[in-house]
């Protein structure tokens, strides 16, 4: 694909109608060193310039010195077409009108694609990344005492789904969260929280603190059992799920002591607050059930991945209740005694573009009412926008998620880990070239010579 271009062939003032392309730039040069800045080798003798590019894209190029405009064939590659015209120095300006239309056209179908493929990348590199994990985990056993049964324990501990008893303990364990919730409501109701114990003060029903205990109990006993037969003791409450097991159990205990301190110790009698305090955080037993469901640990992941779409919608919405905040208290300050300062229309502007409406502070005024319509569409609009990118992302994380579960429940390690579980490299592979490419190709547009050429056009 060598090929030698004779500068001398073309007129240099055809040349010098274009300044900033890279055969142009040539004829300025005047050493050999910066020559072959611009080119892969030269002759010297022969005065030939060698490029090590493409020639079946190269009649394209001297067609533009000779005519000044561009054209594209429809069986070029649009990517390998718009990479090589940069490499030439060429702007996309220069592409005349009959092909114009048709390349934008295919090059916005070609970063759609390269958009998916980014985003399958990232799902394809995770569940992989994710799958050599657990396996990693599962291989550590095989150097442990009692290592079959404490990885057969942990699989059916770690992984709902995995076999028939490992399905039992995961309804149970949801049914135990959920009856730990359910109680913790209806203790909050009148009717079950009024009893009284024998010096007057109010005291738990006796029902609901039997199922309290026997939660508490079932979530230390799941907590402790899967540290014990954790492969990597050390690194045991790194996994999300794992802390979210503690802090479930955590408020129990610490109120447990706090009482026992209060006691001792009349004089510290404030810590009852922070006990009460406390209780209320055993709502966070909620988060047990991401351990039992996909769309949950779904739901975390596109979360924790998603921080930019979050932060732009966040942004938005910041601009739009400062915005329409300022416009209710102008219009609305002297008739509505509801936005008489701007921290007020800060309130009902949040509720008006968040679309919820509770209706408690409304706009009287016919200016007021046209704001608050203004306020509400604008909202519809901020909202809509960055939640299409997060579903995608969501749908990504959700297929990714199922498919390393079936991964992992098809590995059979009952005599021994026999083979890796099967990954489909050769995409793993594709995805990571395409990657690079694509980073490639981004620096390659940042260049400064596109605005020079511009700037050289006007």
């Amino acid at each position: 694909s060598v090929f030698s271009v004779n500068v001398l062939r073309l007129q240099s003032d055809t040349l010098s109608r274009f300044p900033e392309t890279r055969l142009a730039r040539l004829l300025h040069c005047q050493s050999k060193e910066s020559i072959l800045e611009l080119c892969d080798d030269y002759d010297d003798t022969e005065k030939e310039f060698y490029f090590d590019r493409n020639p079946a894209l190269f009649p394209y190029v001297l067609n533009f010195y000779n005519t000044g405009r561009l054209h594209v064939m429809a069986e070029l590659c649009i990517f390998s077409f718009s990479q090589e015209i940069e490499y030439w120095g060429i702007n996309e300006f220069f592409i005349d009108s009959c092909c114009s239309s048709a390349y934008h056209c295919r090059k916005m179908d070609q970063d759609r694609e390269d958009w998916e493929d980014r985003s399958d990348e990232g799902s394809t590199t995770s569940s992989f990344d994710e799958l050599l994990e657990f396996y990693n985990d599962v291989t550590k056993f095989d150097k442990q005492l009692l290592g079959s049964a404490r990885r057969r324990v942990w699989l059916m501990l770690d992984n709902p789904g995995y076999s028939v008893a490992s399905r039992i303990i995961s309804i149970l364990s949801i049914l135990v969260v959920l009856g730990s919730i359910a109680t913790m409501c209806m203790n909050s109701m009148s009717e079950f929280s009024s009893l009284l114990d024998s010096e007057g003060q109010p005291t738990e029903d006796p029902r609901f603190e039997t199922v309290e205990h026997f939660g508490i109990g079932w979530f230390t006993l799941e907590l402790v059992a899967r540290f014990v037969v954790a492969p990597d003791l050390l690194h045991f409450f790194e996994h999300p799920l794992n802390v979210i097991d503690l802090v479930s159990i955590l408020p129990f205990y610490l109120t447990l002591l706090i009482n026992l301190v209060v006691d001792s110790t009349p004089a510290l009698a404030n810590l009852g607050r922070v006990a009460q305090v406390l209780r209320l955080m055993r709502i966070f037993r909620i988060l047990k059930l991401a351990r039992h469901s996909t769309g949950l640990r779904s739901l975390g992941a596109t979360l924790r991945n998603s921080y930019k779409e979050v932060g732009l919608l966040l942004l938005y919405l910041a601009v739009g209740v400062s915005f329409f905040s300022v416009m209710a208290y102008t219009v609305e300050k002297e008739d509505n005694e509801d936005l008489t300062t701007i921290p007020a229309c800060w309130w009902w502007a949040t509720v008006s573009m968040t679309t919820v409406g509770y209706g408690d502070v409304v706009p009287v005024s016919i200016a007021g009412k046209l704001t608050a319509s203004a306020c509400i569409l604008a909202g519809i609009l901020v909202v809509v926008l960055p939640i299409t990118l997060i579903f995608n992302k969501f749908s990504l994380f959700y297929k990714r998620q199922k498919q390393l579960e079936i991964a992992m429940r098809s590995c059979d390690f009952d005599e021994g880990i026999k083979e890796v579980p099967s990954v489909n490299l050769r995409n793993y592979y594709a995805h990571k070239v395409k990657s690079l490419m694509a980073s490639l190709s981004n620096m390659s547009r940042s260049s400064p010579s596109e605005h020079s050429l511009n700037e050289s056009i006007h």
